[in-house]
């Protein structure tokens, strides 16, 4: 979810609100970073300074766990758009392609398999980069991709915003079978984004997903656990 740090509609505070409010138990808060510069996407020093906020704010309440992320674009040529002592300070990183769409289909591949042997990477977000009607997927060989995210513990999203639902149902189901959890994420960029999540919950069903499968149903300690590859930055 996003925030007024980059192009969210809500402050931190108000987001968690809504979540609480919602019934939700954890929540991740994942502005855009640098490269994503129409939403003022955030660079190390403001990023961090972001995360100084999440930390203070997340203090003031009860009865949800507040994760500090980052939604972290995976550059036209595989590198990642922030270092790695920065990522390495996340509790949650979001790898994503945003920019170079239209790359052929053995450099969308490299970018994919870069970010996903990036060892702060939790997971890789709207893997297709689609857009419904809009914009076609990215020229990618999913099942390569897949078993790469399954080798290095990496989780697959499904993204419940309407306009994008990626993975789709078939990819879904690819992932399943090979043991990735999926992670169904609202991608709100205001309160009331967050009520999208039930078009996630339909993407999974339609892929055959049980709740088992889908890792932010899982206790908040077993989701945590479940991170790969970051360290234990949060504050208590």
């Amino acid at each position: 979810m996003h925030t007024t740090a980059t192009d969210g509609t809500a402050t931190i505070s108000e987001m968690i609100l809504a979540a609480k409010s919602r019934g939700l138990k954890y929540i991740a808060i994942t502005d855009h970073s640098k490269r994503v510069s129409m939403a003022n996407g955030l660079d190390a020093d403001r990023l961090r300074l972001h995360w100084q906020e999440i930390d203070k704010v997340r203090g003031q309440f009860s009865g949800i766990e507040v994760l500090r992320g980052i939604e972290c674009d995976i550059l036209e040529d595989g590198t990642l758009d922030l270092d790695d002592q920065v990522l390495s300070e996340a509790d949650w990183v979001i790898a994503v392609l945003h920019y170079g769409l239209r790359q052929p289909q053995e450099q969308i591949d490299l970018r994919l398999l870069n970010a996903i042997r990036n060892p702060h990477v939790s997971i890789i977000g709207h893997p297709s980069a689609r857009i419904i009607n809009k914009r076609p997927p990215v020229a990618w060989s999913f099942e390569t991709i897949l078993k790469s995210a399954a080798e290095h513990g990496v989780m697959m999203e499904i993204n419940a915003s309407y306009q994008r639902l990626d993975l789709d149902d078939i990819q879904a189901a690819a992932a399943r079978d090979l043991g990735i959890p999926i992670v169904i994420s609202t991608d709100a960029h205001s309160t009331g984004g967050l009520d999208g999540m039930e078009y996630g919950v339909y993407q999974a069903r339609r892929a055959g997903l049980t709740k088992a499968e889908v890792a932010n149903t899982w206790p908040f300690e077993d989701f945590r656990n479940r991170i790969r590859g970051k360290s234990p930055s949060r504050s208590t």
